[in-house]
């Protein structure tokens, strides 16, 4: 999927919700250092790995607050919110550090190992 001009990488990046790590309660933050969650192609986190509960209530949060930001920019863009997740998850996923988890539109958890660069999907081009 080739994604409209008006979400191209910089754009996507304006329209992201700050990555997950940066303002996070401890404990998703160290989920998220352990891979235990991940960001997903389509812009939401996931859980890659066992999760505690309290870290699935934040994820969750997380992702309501996503869905809501995909809603509006996508109305006033004048295209599918799915676009704008997607998006935006080709600018998280680009942002990775080694040992977070990932997911591609395989639908496979991957974890970034040291030295490699993040994936760049042909549907994130």
């Amino acid at each position: 999927m080739i994604l409209p001009s008006p979400f191209t990488a910089a754009a996507a990046v304006a329209l992201a919700v700050a990555p997950a790590a940066a303002q996070t309660p401890a404990s998703l933050a160290d989920a998220i250092r352990a891979g235990q969650v991940g960001e997903r192609y389509d812009g939401y986190m996931g859980i890659a790995a066992s999760a505690s509960p309290q870290v699935r209530r934040q994820v969750s949060a997380i992702n309501l607050q996503r869905r809501s930001l995909y809603f509006q920019l996508a109305a006033t863009r004048h295209v599918n919110a799915q676009v704008v997740g997607i998006a935006t998850g080709c600018q998280l996923i680009s942002q990775l550090s080694a040992g977070q988890a990932y997911m591609l539109g395989d639908g496979a958890w991957h974890h970034l190992a040291a030295g490699q660069a993040p994936p760049s999907p042909d549907y994130c081009r």
